[in-house]
């Protein structure tokens, strides 16, 4: 089956700009840098850029393009032995696919509701106990399908499958170039005119204000390393994929820095659009920014509608806001969910409909699990362990095999070098050998460690051990029947 290819670097670029950029960039990077001493986070960031995100991108992009396959199949032409490791960054994605699928459908409703702020002045009381209707329920119980939740998931799923169904050209490469434009025209309008409210830039200045006595705590440098992999989409299948439709006179190097930088650069312009907001509704309320400052849901969904209830034209604002978080939102799961349709259609060789049929008809049902009463807590407790665990986890294992045990990482570098319009030297290789094995193993340590002594919210953690567990005997046992396979065939049958 000849592989299918993308129609243009353009369109390549803004697919993999596309995938870096989610929900994360606009809700979780802005608190993160507050959070670690603002201005002099900074510092730790675009080093964490420099030496894992950029290598690491160049690595997964080489990967891709040189043996043009989804995560299983490359792991497994770099050694037959690690087939397992590309289905458990698929699994990885999957998983994240269905729970990062219900956030987007709270913000399909919020764009309808943001014309007339008819989430009331409570915001939180609105979004906790009007909308999500969450109870006293738990991971583990989680109460009945809220339908109208449940309604506009599926309006997601189903953009999302005209796009991956459609194709690489046809149907990623075309949404990419109209999502990405319109993501970013909107974000730089938001930011045009929230700059200009009153008290906008002392949050902006909050934000930036450099803590430099952070500079020296290990936390703050794990999280630096932990953003950039979680906001780049490294480590869990999905670039792999992206590379391996790259024709073959494309550039790696030049593409992996555009791709970093424009993802960077946007977490940025989202941190100043966020902090604006921020600025303004402090002084608004006449209380300090700390007040007004939350993370993750709380931010996107509770304190943002209640400062565009303050706003001027909260009408226009309210409904730009939301489609831009829609959209990002959506380019990052129409990648999430090619990852594992190119992993289906590599395995079985099935047609492209037939294996985006099975995905995203699998993903969708599961994803009504998250429309529940108790969605959010479910949602909360998996994305810890699919964030700290599985991404981290993945991609560890993957340096290790690449650069370690089969000391691919001279012969990426030579390969890199000779497809590229600029040389990588040898900081590449230095990057890949230690800071970033080095860095993942600090961070993934310290999660274990936590999650063994302090837990996380309160949570019984058992279902997010045996999700992890479940994805990883999964994946062990496909790669078994793989090799199991291989070793019946005949010399001509493996070759075909």
């Amino acid at each position: 089956m000849k592989r299918e290819q993308w129609g243009s670097r353009a369109g390549f670029i803004l697919a993999a700009v596309g995938s870096a950029i989610g929900l994360g960039n606009i809700w979780r990077f802005p608190y993160m840098a507050y959070e670690n001493g603002g201005g002099a986070f900074f510092i730790p960031y675009i080093f964490a850029m420099l030496t894992a995100g950029i290598p690491f991108m160049i690595l997964e992009f080489s990967l891709g393009k040189k043996y043009r396959g989804s995560a299983p199949v490359t792991l497994a032409k770099i050694h037959k032995k690690f087939e397992w490791l590309g289905w458990f960054q698929v699994g990885v994605a999957a998983i994240i696919a269905v729970y990062y699928v219900a956030v987007i459908g709270w913000s399909i409703s919020y764009l309808g509701m943001s014309f007339t702020q008819s989430w009331g002045t409570d915001t939180n009381a609105f979004f906790f106990s009007e909308y999500l209707k969450l109870g006293d329920n738990s991971p583990t119980n989680l109460g009945n399908i809220q339908w109208n939740i449940a309604f506009t998931v599926l309006i997601a799923w189903a953009i999302t499958y005209a796009a991956v169904a459609g194709g690489v050209k046809a149907g990623i490469e075309r949404a990419s170039k109209i999502m990405m434009p319109i993501l970013f025209i909107m974000v730089l309008i938001l930011i045009g005119r929230m700059v200009f409210l009153p008290g906008a830039l002392d949050g902006v200045n909050y934000m930036f204000k450099p803590d430099f006595s952070k500079i020296m705590d290990v936390k703050v440098w794990a999280a630096a390393y932990g953003q950039i992999f979680f906001t780049l989409s490294i480590g869990f299948a999905i670039m792999l994929a992206y590379s391996s439709y790259l024709p073959e006179k494309s550039d790696v190097t030049n593409n992996a820095f555009m791709t970093v930088l424009i993802n960077c650069g946007f977490s940025m312009m989202a941190g100043i659009m966020i902090f604006s907001v921020l600025g303004y509704m402090a002084q608004e309320q006449g209380v300090a920014i700390t007040e007004v400052v939350s993370a993750g849901v709380g931010l996107a969904f509770v304190t943002l509608p209640a400062a565009i209830n303050l706003m001027p034209a909260p009408y226009i604002l309210g409904p730009l806001f939301f489609f831009a978080l829609t959209v990002a939102g959506l380019s990052s799961l129409i990648s999430i969910i090619e990852a594992v349709t190119s992993a289906v259609i590599d395995k079985f060789q099935w047609s492209r409909r037939k294996a985006a049929n099975l995905v995203v008809g699998v993903s969708a049902v599961v994803s009504l699990a998250f429309t529940t009463n108790g969605g959010l807590l479910l949602l909360d407790l998996i994305d810890h362990f699919a964030n700290n665990i599985g991404i981290i986890f993945g991609g560890l294992v993957e340096i290790v095999l690449v650069v370690w045990l089969m000391k691919q990482v001279g012969q990426v570098r030579e390969y890199v070098n000779k497809v590229s319009d600029f040389s990588v030297g040898t900081w590449f290789e230095i990057c890949l050998r230690f800071v970033t094995p080095l860095m993942l193993a600090v961070i993934l340590a310290t999660k274990l460690y936590e999650m063994f002594t302090v837990g996380y919210g309160g949570y019984d953690l058992t279902l997010g051990w045996v999700v992890m567990g479940v994805i990883t005997v999964i994946a062990v046992a496909i790669n078994l029947s793989s090799r199991r396979k291989a070793e019946t065939q005949s010399p001509q049958e493996q070759e075909a």
